[in-house]
């Protein structure tokens, strides 16, 4: 069990920094892949209540404290800004014990730049730990080696996205259990001190943001199957899903073999780059190995050559540590399994930030994190809103002196804009829904005013819409067909519209006021210069209709209902967004309040992935490999959002206001006889379950205490409503004025209702 600073007491946390990075006196650490091994034995004659231990490292960390081990993979990718390191905090406490301690680390350095990570160019540790009676402080009085054993497989090499490296451990060269009290320190020389906490090129220290991982323990495969050759047998250990493992086994062999140990997602559905794998050089007699860089798949490979005894083979899960709270079900069994498999997919892309697949990249692109965070408000538990703080504070953090912004980040190889992906996340679906899931005001104001100087180097032509914005990566989606222009426009107006919500949650009135002016004249201009009669199109563009770009312009608002019949042939005729953009597709055609045509398009588009028994995920394209894009990985949570869709507009579960003080329920079942579905909020456990008979309408609506909730009944024609048993609303007629709301719309009969459990039925 790992005891982590928990978030409520990170600020008692005391800033004064005694310890020295430190690394080996044989240096330099600067290495690829270079693995160090750390010691200290302290003698303690009081053991405090709390402990803190502050650790930084480039770039992960093992930590044991006599013998046991108390941290897996400590240590965040690099950086909260281009400059800085992250730390962790850690309560070590429970794990000493008066006499003799003996603290040791194990160190990876990537020594490699990124997709998700900006590498110091140095390997290094600080460990402070302070407190009544007890300093345990990293500098030269400590031991420093490094491991020799552990090396850097041949080729193929990952690609340039991953800062990791494919590990080779040959146990032949392997320094002991050097992390046990009894070993012999001195055969290790003493550390070298780099400099004290805040020197270069580790700078400043940002504490850790987000949990310690979960740690699942070492696990038996679901099964084992054996392939063999003449030369080896490759061993086939089936995952019970796609998951994030560090494989491990125990075999008896003579001196000298290798083992290879790789995933299904290294060897076959690789996402059109190499990725990472392992391999272990065995040592004469018994022996155990757990490969420390963690892979993931749906089945792990272990290529044994002949002689070598088996004795065990299993794998470790680690992860995100949040939990799978949320839950769907409906009368349509392929909606469950596509909810079922988005929840899947969005855990296993999240780990050090949001990635957009675990395998070729695990990059932060901000599009996809836009995505993935507006899926796990609806998947997970609250403990997960702490990534989606990371991943705005990393955007807003990597900004330029120039104010533009770029994705994906933390990187230390990549720096190109992507016009729509940044807009998309600071505004509507990004910064602002952020805040209206979690009621973090504070976030939101320290963010604003780097998401409004992004917004400010926009500009506006004559004609009261933007100057394509030609900068960097100007990508739109994957696919063809795209209307770039106004593709463009739309994000540009939802982050207008995020910015006026942000302005008036943080009180800046001359903010807001011009933000509403802008969106006004804007909208007006918008849709003269490209609704065109029959669909939007910007009068340049010579392509079929872009499907795309009709969805954001419907949950924009910059299409009115008029234009919805019109809207709606398109999308029964244009099939041209990628799994990515289909989400804005399926939200347009509920919000329209086309129900039974959203369902049908989304099921035949997602159908192929999400009935193939093979996959527990959902791919970046509509197919693998060369069917999909840009390399088809096939754990992309981009492709997930049909999981918000199905939780907030068919169950109809949503914040009327920021931190889900105000609760809406306002199913939209078009014709599906029956669905629920289940969030844990800030505010507590949300639920909506309906059953639609063609004569009667049932609704049970549980809002947590200390939250109002806004319930509606779809208004298809009911003539009676009865609340908890009394009739409420008859014929157009409100019966009990405390539970009226009116508020203009006419999607439904809405209620007020309190904290509490709530039935409703409507007959015809």
């Amino acid at each position: 069990m790992l005891f982590p600073v928990s978030p409520s007491r990170k600020k008692k946390i005391n800033p004064n920094w005694k310890a020295h990075w430190i690394g080996t006196a044989a240096g330099p650490d600067t290495a690829a892949n270079t693995w160090l091994a750390y010691r200290k034995q302290i003698s303690i004659t009081h053991i405090p209540a709390r402990a803190i231990a502050k650790i930084a490292a480039d770039s992960k960390y093992w930590l044991y404290i006599n013998g046991k081990m108390v941290v897996f993979e400590g240590g965040l990718k690099r950086g909260p800004n281009p400059n800085d390191t992250y730390y962790d905090a850690v309560n070590i406490a429970p794990y000493l014990k008066t006499g003799q301690n003996t603290i040791a680390v194990l160190l990876w350095y990537f020594g490699k730049q990124g997709f998700s990570h900006k590498s110091s160019g140095e390997a290094g540790l600080l460990f402070d730990c302070q407190s009544k009676d007890l300093s345990i402080l990293s500098d030269k009085t400590w031991k420093c080696t490094q491991l020799k054993a552990y090396q850097t497989a041949g080729d193929p090499k990952p690609n340039y996205r991953l800062p990791e490296s494919n590990i080779m451990y040959d146990a032949r060269l392997e320094t002991g259990d050097w992390q046990s009290p009894a070993y012999n320190g001195k055969a290790m020389g003493n550390a070298d001190e780099k400099g004290k906490a805040g020197s270069s090129p580790w700078n400043k220290l940002v504490l850790r943001p987000i949990p310690l991982w979960k740690d699942y323990g070492l696990k038996e495969y679901v099964n084992l199957k054996t392939s063999s050759s003449a030369t080896a047998d490759t061993l086939i250990g089936q995952l019970p899903y796609n998951a994030q493992i560090t494989p491990y086994l125990e075999v008896e062999a003579s001196a000298g073999n290798k083992i290879i140990i790789c995933t299904d997602n290294y060897l076959f559905n690789n996402g059109g780059e190499p990725n990472l794998r392992a391999e272990y050089i065995t040592k004469a007699g018994k022996q155990q190995y757990e490969s420390l860089g963690w892979l993931n798949g749906q089945k792990v490979y272990y290529i044994i050559p002949k002689g070598i005894k088996v004795i065990k083979l299993c794998y470790r899960e680690t992860g995100y540590d949040t939990r799978i709270a949320g839950n769907f079900t409906s009368s349509d069994p392929f909606f469950n399994k596509l909810w079922q498999k988005s929840q899947r997919t969005l855990y296993i892309t999240m780990r050090d930030g949001y990635m957009d697949c675990p395998d070729r990249e695990r990059a932060q692109w901000t599009g996809d994190a836009t995505n993935e965070s507006g899926e796990a408000f609806y998947a997970l538990s609250p403990s997960s809103h702490a990534l989606a703080k990371k991943w705005l504070h990393e955007l807003i953090g990597w900004q330029r002196p120039d104010s533009s912004l770029f994705a994906p980040m933390p990187a230390g190889n990549w720096n190109v804009e992507l016009p729509d992906q940044v807009a998309a996340s600071v505004g509507f679906y990004g910064l602002y829904n952020y805040y209206l899931h979690t009621g973090d005001k504070q976030t939101l104001a320290e963010l604003y005013p780097g998401a409004k100087r992004y917004l400010d180097s926009w500009k506006i032509n004559n004609n009261g819409t933007i100057v394509f914005r030609k900068v960097g990566w100007t990508w739109g989606d994957w696919g063809d067909n795209r209307d770039l222009l106004v593709l463009f426009n739309s994000w540009y107006y939802l982050a207008i519209k995020g910015m006026h919500q942000s302005a008036i949650a943080l009180g800046k009135t001359d903010d807001a006021a011009k933000y509403e002016a802008l969106m006004q004249t804007f909208k007006a201009a918008y849709n003269k210069q490209f609704w065109n009669g029959t669909a939007y199109r910007d009068p340049a563009y010579k392509d079929k209709t872009d499907d795309r770009a009709q969805a954001l312009a419907v949950v924009a608002g910059l299409a009115d209902a008029d234009k919805y019949p019109a809207i709606l042939k398109i999308f029964q005729t244009e099939e041209h967004a990628s799994p990515y953009m289909e989400k804005y597709v399926f939200e347009a055609m509920f919000k329209m309040g086309d129900v039974d045509e959203a369902l049908a398009r989304h099921k035949k588009r997602f159908g192929p992935m999400v009935n193939n028994p093979n996959f527990t995920t959902l791919f970046e394209g509509w197919g693998i490999g060369k069917e999909g894009f840009g390399g088809g990985t096939v754990n992309h949570a981009w492709s997930g959002g049909g999981l918000t869709v199905l939780s907030q507009y068919l169950c109809g579960i949503a914040p009327a206001n920021a931190g889900y003080k105000i609760i809406y329920i306002m199913p939209r079942p078009g014709s599906v006889r029956s669905a629920s579905a289940q969030i844990a909020s800030v505010a507590g456990t949300v639920s909506s379950a309906f059953a639609n008979t063609p004569g009667t309408f049932t609704l049970t609506a549980n809002v947590p205490a200390g939250s109002k909730g806004i319930v509606g009944i779809p208004n298809k024609g009911y003539k009676k409503i009865w609340l908890n048993g009394y009739l409420v609303w008859q014929r157009g007629n409100y019966l009990n004025i405390a539970n009226a709301f009116t508020d203009g719309g006419d999607t439904h009969i809405k209620f007020k209702v309190e904290g509490g459990k709530w039935d409703f039925k409507a007959v015809r």
